[in-house]
Formats: C-alpha cells, structure tokens, sequence
C-alpha cells in the first residue's frame, strides 16, 4: 500500500471556502491527503508532512513594526495560529508552499517586513483583484520555482494589496512582476520553502501551476 501523504492547510474559517476547496482538489490531484486547519477546523494532530499556508486577510502590522493604525483587515486569530504552524514546521524541517498572504506571514516570521499598501507603487501593472492569469511575471532563470514551474515567464493572478517589502532572514526573491515587486522566494537555510504572491490553487488547471503542489508532495516524501 502507498504511503499516504498528510499536508495541512491553513486558511479562513468560513463555512464554504473556495480557496481551501480549491487547494484540497490540488493537493489530492498530486497524491496527497489535505487536512483544514483554521480557528475553527482543528485537525486533531500535528503529525503533517508538509503544509501550505493559505491566502486571505492583512497579516496584522504588529508582526512587523508597522503603522497599527493604517487601514487594514487583520484577522488576529489567524496570525497566531499560523504563526505558530510555521514556526513548528521551521524546527521540524517540514516543508511550506506559502501563497499570498502565507508567502507574507513566512516573511514576517523570518524577520521581514511588508508593504501594507502597494497600490502607489503600480506603475505598469493594474492592482485590479482577479482569479485569471492576466498579471506578468519573471522568474529568476535558475531558481527552483522556475524549475518546478518549467518556465521563467509566468501569467498569474492576483488578489492581494500588500507584499513582500524587506525579506526575512534566509529567504531569496527568485520572482518579480513589471513593478519589481516581490512575487515569489525560496529558503535555502532549512526545510524546503515556496512562497508565491498569486493563488495556484485558483489556476490548477495550468500545469505550470499544479507543479507547485506536485512539489509539495514530492518534498513531503
């Protein structure tokens, strides 16, 4: 019998979450086994192979020395529980695909910072949030997300209005879009980690973007 591969995802606690069911479909697609894990989704253990940490609101600017006060959506709840599951995975090198908001929360983990609002630094692509693949991005030619992915020129979407701004310790940005904003790194000091900017869970019906997961699962092996 196969090995059965265990990944927890964390995310919202919303009823109907398109985000998770969407990620479950990728994660089952490339031969894992997804567990929710959210405030109000205990999975009843810890015993993961990998995990991805999800997309959704802010990450709260107490985290990283920023303005509390400036307008954002924080969900404070969230911040602490997935904190803690990426600082659990750090020490036990269990492998992270971060995306949007996850790949951000790793950053500020590691000691970095973000941008709380990157609409005034749009210069050449539109800030407008959509599910299709109309955002261009250039990865580093010999970064792992370029081999995972199998191209160094990716369209994907986009929803977020923060960004990666100082990176964290150990992390390297491997991927830009036309603003020179971050939109995916990679650690090279610990357990094997991804973060990107945009949803692949949203675009998994591209094969360059189901690779992500497949990733995943190959490293949680």
């Amino acid at each position: 019998m196969a090995e059965t591969i265990r990944i927890g995802v964390t995310g919202n606690s919303r009823r109907v979450s398109p985000s998770w069911l969407c990620t479950a479909m990728a994660l089952r697609l490339a031969g894992a086994t997804p567990d929710r894990i959210s405030v109000r989704h205990d999975p009843g253990h810890t015993d993961f192979q990998a995990l991805v940490i999800g997309g959704g609101d802010d990450v709260s600017p107490e985290h990283y020395g920023h303005d509390i006060t400036e307008k954002v959506k924080p969900d404070p709840e969230r911040d602490r529980l997935e904190i803690d599951w990426i600082r659990r995975a750090l020490s036990n090198r269990i492998p992270l695909l971060g995306i949007c908001r996850g790949a951000q929360l790793i950053n500020v983990v590691l000691g970095g910072t973000l941008y709380q609002d990157i609409r005034p630094l749009r210069n050449h692509t539109y800030n407008r949030p959509g599910l299709l693949p109309t955002k261009q991005i250039l990865l580093q030619a010999d970064s792992l997300v370029a081999k995972v992915c199998g191209r160094q020129r990716l369209r994907v979407n986009s929803l977020h209005n923060q960004a990666i701004h100082e990176l964290g310790e150990g992390l390297q940005t491997v991927g830009m879009d036309l603003d020179d904003i971050v939109q995916a790194v990679e650690y090279h000091r610990g357990p094997a980690i991804i973060g990107v900017q945009w949803h692949p869970e949203y675009l998994l019906y591209l094969p360059s973007q189901l690779a992500l997961f497949r990733w995943l699962v190959e490293e949680a092996r």
